[in-house]
This record gives structure tokens, C-alpha cells and sequence, in this order.
């Protein structure tokens, strides 16, 4: 295989790219950005919204119901814009799912009761779900072979800067003793969450579809291959394999961290509250204090998620990628349990958060690496979705799934606790797949 002119000469990988390698790099990676800011905003305002929308006494147990409709539109979505990148291309597919999140989220702060606020959040998700399968064939597709890995690592990485940013703004939203206009914190992070539609004037003008995928296209036409199509990806013996195993050993991580980890917010709020409750202060000023400190238990989530995706991004280079993806799996449920039994008090979350992003995001960044690798060009943006998206749908039930349980043993936080320790088991079902999967470090991307 060659070598890296960079490599060889002892320097950074991202000396390899072109200035229009950078453009496309950058645009995937600013998608990707927005895309996690808009989720972990839902992720802030999610508590808030159910304890105005249905009340509180039941937002416990109805919060977990939208991630699982959120989620189910995240799966909807990115199957079909998966497919649709494949047949139209990854730039002009990325715009669309890019409107459609931004504009569905800012409708999101105009919902006045449970249904509503459903409706918003799946559309919302069709939007969502179609980045990352989109932004990784984008990338994956345009850098040289030599570079790619490194490149999607990275790319994996920065999602955190759109993490912490969310965590940011929820800060600034939580210290803020009076909103503008008279929102309330969750609307505020809505309306806040739509403005990446901006990013679509500059994409629709300047990016270009790569070269790898037009080539596929004309070829495609030619030979009569169809791009895009499921049925191509679950009938080929050698990519349907890839599909199916790829899906479970994703569905585990995916869960870890949607169908669990996201609801932190939760255990934060609760730890806050009982930390408040001598204070006697009002319902206005607990629910920005709760808002303030939900959104500093995201920001010491994503410092250790950034640590953890470009510690394990490097792993996956050097040491293999099923060796990455396994591990990773099994540090995200050391976290996951950590974090759900252990958190009690509000110095630990300083340390315990940081931990479990850590954990739970290094599982991402062996995704954006990994996943392009099973797939040909035809099939790419298809195959990443597959695993990446249908997931989502087996996710969807973990919340339900802890909801039933934390309802069955008496629907308070200690029974949340104990729901999320036992759902966050299916991380190790994982590992188990992964024997039945290639290793592809330092191989060429497959074609037919």
C-alpha cells in the first residue's frame, strides 16, 4: 500500500489536503457540528419542556417518550436521505436534511402539549438523521484514501465543539434571570437551534459533489447498477454482511448513549434540586438553575468526549478498528454504570461526566472511520445510514424501555437509576458481533 507523502516526510496528515479537500472538510464537519448542537439542545431543553407541556409529575416518564420519537424520525430520516445521497448526491441531499432540522427545531418552541411537541421533534429528526451518513461519504469520498481516516476521526471530534457550544448556550440561557420576549429556558434553546439553516446558503453555492461518487454515477449508468438501493444492500451476500452486523454492533453504541447517557440531564436536575431545597427559592429561579447546571453536566460530558473520540480515533489507525470499536463499547459501559449509580452528589459530577462522555462518544469517532470502510460508492452513503440510522429505531426503545421500568418500581430517580444501569447492558451485546466483521486498517475502500 503507498504511504502518506506526509507520513513518510514526518508530518501532520492534514498537509495532504487541497484547498477544496479543506472546503469540503470543512463543510461536512461544520454539518456535523450543527447537527450535535441541535440534538444536545434538545437533550437541555427536553426536562423543561415536559415539566411546562404535561407537568411534573409526569415529565419523568413522558421525557423519554419524545427521545424515542425524536429518535424514530433521526431513523426515518437517515435511511432516506442515505439513499438519496447515493442516487443525487451527498452535497445537495445534506442541504435539504440541513433546512429541515433547522426549521423544524425553531418550531419546536412554539409547541403547546405533548402531541405537538412530538410532531416537531420527529420532523426534526427525518432532518437529522440524514448528516452524519452524508458528511462522512462526503468527506470519505473527497480525501485521498491515505488521509481519510485521520480526517473522519477528526470530523467525529469537532462534533463536540457543537456539544460543548450547546452546553454554552444553555448556560448562558440558565444564568439569565429574565429571557427576551418572555420565553422560558427551553423555548429560548429551541429558537436558538434553528439558526444553522444559515449554513445552507453558503453549501448550495460552492460545494461540489466529489469526483469519486460522479464517476460511480456515469459507471452506474453505463452497467445499469442502482445507487442507493436497500435492496441492492441487503441481497449482495459479501454487503448485506456488513449491513446487518455493522447495524447491531452500532445499535449497542447508539444506545449507550440516546437510549442512557443523554438523560444525565436527568440525574443532574434531581441532584439540583435536592441541593436547592433548603433554599426555598422559587419555581422560576430552580428552573433556571436546573437549566444552568444541566447544561454544565453537558459541558464536562463533551471535554472528556473530545478525549476520548480523538484517543480512540487513534486507536482505530494504529492498533485496528474492531479492536477500537470493542473496547470503546466496554469503557461506555463502565461509565454508563458509573455515572447512573454513583452520581450522588454534586461535587462528583466534575469528575463522573467528564468520564462517561469519555466513554460513551470515543464509540462515535470509530463509527465515522469505520463505517465508510464496509461500503462501496454506490452503496456508501446507503450502508452508513443502514447501521447508523436504523439504530436509532432499536434505540428508540431503550427510552421506552426505562421509562416501563422506572414506572414499574415506583417511578421516582432511584428508580430511573436502576432502569439505565439495566438497559445499559445491550453495550455488551456489541462486542459480540464484531468477530463477524472485517478489519479494514490500511485497506483501499471496497468497490463492486
Amino acid at each position: 500500500m503507498s504511504t502518506s507523502p506526509a507520513q513518510t516526510s514526518g508530518q501532520p496528515w492534514w498537509r495532504s489536503l487541497t484547498r477544496e479537500h479543506w472546503f469540503v472538510f470543512s463543510i461536512a464537519s461544520l454539518a456535523w457540528l450543527f447537527d450535535c448542537l441541535d440534538q444536545q439542545l434538545f437533550n437541555l431543553a427536553r426536562d423543561g419542556a415536559m415539566e411546562d407541556l404535561v407537568g411534573k409529575a409526569e415529565a419523568t416518564v413522558k421525557g423519554p417518550y419524545t427521545t424515542s420519537v425524536f429518535l424514530l424520525g433521526w431513523a426515518t430520516g437517515g435511511l432516506i436521505f442515505g439513499a438519496l445521497g447515493d442516487r443525487y448526491g451527498r452535497a445537495k441531499v445534506l442541504t435539504a436534511s440541513i433546512l429541515l432540522y433547522s426549521v423544524c427545531t425553531g418550531l419546536s418552541c412554539l409547541s403547546t402539549g405533548f402531541f405537538d411537541f412530538c410532531v416537531y421533534r420527529f420532523l426534526t429528526g427525518i432532518g437529522v438523521g440524514g448528516v452524519f451518513g452524508l458528511a462522512v461519504a462526503l468527506v470519505a469520498d473527497t480525501v485521498p484514501d491515505k488521509v481519510r481516516a485521520p480526517a473522519l476521526g477528526m470530523l467525529q471530534s469537532l462534533s463536540t465543539v457543537g456539544n460543548i457550544t450547546a452546553a454554552l448556550i444553555g448556560m448562558g440561557i440558565g444564568a439569565m434571570a429574565v429571557l427576551p420576549l418572555g420565553l422560558k429556558p427551553w423555548q429560548a434553546m429551541f429558537l436558538i437551534g434553528a439558526l444553522p439553516a444559515f449554513l445552507c446558503v453558503f453549501v448550495m453555492g460552492r460545494l461540489k459533489e466529489p469526483q469519486k461518487w460522479v464517476d460511480a454515477r456515469d459507471a452506474g449508468a453505463l452497467k445499469g447498477v442502482k445507487l442507493g438501493s436497500y435492496a441492492v444492500l441487503l441481497s449482495h451476500p459479501r454487503w448485506k454482511r456488513h449491513a446487518w452486523y455493522g447495524l447491531i454492533a452500532c445499535s449497542a453504541g447508539i444506545i449507550g448513549l440516546w437510549g442512557i447517557g443523554n438523560f444525565h440531564p436527568t440525574i443532574v436536575g434531581s441532584i439540583v434540586t435536592e441541593h436547592l431545597k433548603a433554599t426555598n427559592v422559587s419555581p422560576e429561579k430552580l428552573a433556571s438553575e436546573k437549566a444552568f447546571w444541566r447544561s454544565v453536566g453537558l459541558l464536562l460530558q463533551n471535554i472528556g468526549a473530545f478525549a476520548g473520540m480523538m484517543t480512540f480515533a487513534h486507536l482505530a489507525q494504529t492498533k485496528g478498528r474492531k479492536f477500537a470499536f470493542a473496547l470503546a463499547l466496554f469503557v461506555s459501559f463502565l461509565s454508563t454504570v458509573l455515572v447512573f449509580k454513583g452520581l450522588r452528589e454534586f461535587s462528583q459530577m466534575f469528575w463522573m461526566l467528564p468520564i462517561m462522555g469519555f466513554g460513551q462518544l470515543s464509540v462515535f469517532a470509530v463509527f465515522a472511520i469505520y463505517l465508510p470502510e464496509l461500503f462501496p460508492t454506490s452503496l456508501r452513503s446507503t450502508g452508513v445510514s443502514f447501521c447508523y440510522n436504523v439504530g436509532r429505531i432499536l434505540a428508540a426503545t431503550a427510552p421506552f424501555t426505562i421509562s416501563k421500568i422506572t414506572a414499574s418500581l415506583g417511578g421516582n430517580i432511584e428508580s430511573f437509576r436502576t432502569a439505565g444501569v439495566w438497559v445499559s447492558l445491550v453495550l455488551l451485546a456489541g462486542i459480540a458481533v464484531l468477530p463477524l466483521l472485517p478489519e479494514t486498517k490500511d485497506q483501499p475502500l471496497p468497490e463492486e
